[in-house]
């Protein structure tokens, strides 16, 4: 799929997900709660969105620590730039920019940096599963939304928990879960199974050189603390808008937020962002107040981590004498070099099968 078709494809996920949630919204109502909102209570969620990546960096750098210790300034500039990155750059370009920006300032490479990555989305999928899962006993069921809510949750938990199971049985087992991948994606695929097959076998480097308890004790704890913080931030915002959510409430609409921007959309998460927000408000508030100063708290929501993420990136570019254009070329030819070898493998494989 070449990057046209996939900036169309990822447009057309954004504008079906931005009408969807604000179809029946109520424009006056919107306006008329953005407009009374109390927006002190700004100055506080960013305090904690500053925190938030705090932990998200020492986070990180509990993982990265079996293999290097990495000092904070270092870590905290691969990780500003690289979420920012994330964030604004088309095609997932951004999921290169962590391991990229840490291999330059350490001796870590790159794939075992992007294990390390891989660790995380792998834990925070499980634990917003789980989370979800959890706290849905206690919403009541007459709710309509419930069900897909609960459908999310179940999908969540079984990509996640299904990559889990396969590569901790890698880690066992590397030379039969390199066979299994073989030989169940390499009979459509064999390009893409000769890539799989490399992943499974750079995690399992990576993994024999994991921390040691005291740091994946850290790893863990500083995850409590990221979702901690996520959660009682969104609580603390929604008193902007009288929405005085619970923490228990905000929890849930956190996980159901969580579900709703892993679908692939246009950077910045638009669209998907606000439908997410509007289907966990259903679960607690009337459609009414949701389609008015729910929507507006969601857009306020959404513009308040993305100006602190895009911020804390253009400070730390700045600071380090960085070039985003420079930084965002590499990372695609780095997609592109990977690309071409992916071509050149499959050229390969099918050269190599005698014709009938």
């Amino acid at each position: 799929m070449n990057r046209a078709v996939k900036l169309i494809a990822s447009l057309l996920v954004t504008l079906v997900f931005s009408w969807w949630a604000f179809r029946e919204t109520d424009w006056h109502s919107q306006v008329a709660s953005l407009k009374s909102a109390n927006y002190l209570w700004v100055l506080p969620y960013l305090v904690i969105l500053s925190l938030v990546h705090v932990a998200r960096t020492l986070r990180w750098g509990c993982l990265l620590s079996g293999m290097e210790r990495v000092p904070f300034r270092k870590l905290n500039e691969a990780s500003g730039i690289g979420f920012m990155m994330l964030l604004v750059l088309p095609f997932r370009l951004g999921e290169f920019a962590r391991p990229f920006l840490i291999a330059q300032r350490s001796s870590i490479r790159r794939s075992a940096a992007m294990t390390s990555v891989v660790l995380e989305r792998i834990t925070d999928g499980m634990s917003i599963a789980l989370m979800m899962r959890v706290l849905l006993f206690f919403v009541p069921a007459e709710v309509p939304e419930v069900r897909y809510v609960k459908l999310g949750a179940n999908v969540m938990f079984a990509v996640f928990g299904g990559g889990l199971t396969f590569l901790l049985f890698a880690v066992w087992h590397q030379a039969r879960a390199v066979q299994l991948v073989r030989a169940t994606v390499g009979r459509l695929a064999p390009g893409v199974a000769d890539k799989m097959a490399d992943i499974v076998d750079t995690f399992v480097g990576a993994m024999r050189q994991l921390p040691d308890r005291r740091q994946m004790a850290l790893f863990f704890l500083y995850t409590v603390l990221y979702w901690g913080l996520n959660g009682a931030g969104m609580a603390l915002l929604s008193r902007a808008f009288g929405l005085n959510l619970s923490l228990f409430q905000a929890y849930v609409v956190m996980a159901v937020l969580v579900v709703g921007v892993m679908i692939p959309a246009a950077p910045g998460m638009v669209g998907t962002f606000q439908a997410a927000i509007k289907v966990g408000l259903s679960l607690f508030v009337p459609a009414s107040v949701v389609n008015g100063s729910g929507l507006a708290y969601a857009n306020v929501l959404w513009l308040c981590q993305t100006v602190q993420q895009i911020g804390f990136g253009v400070v730390l570019m700045s600071l380090g004498h960085l070039s985003f254009k420079d930084l965002a070329g590499k990372l695609g030819n780095e997609q592109q070099a990977a690309n071409k070898e992916q071509q050149a493998a499959d050229k390969q494989q099918r050269a190599s099968v005698p014709s009938a």
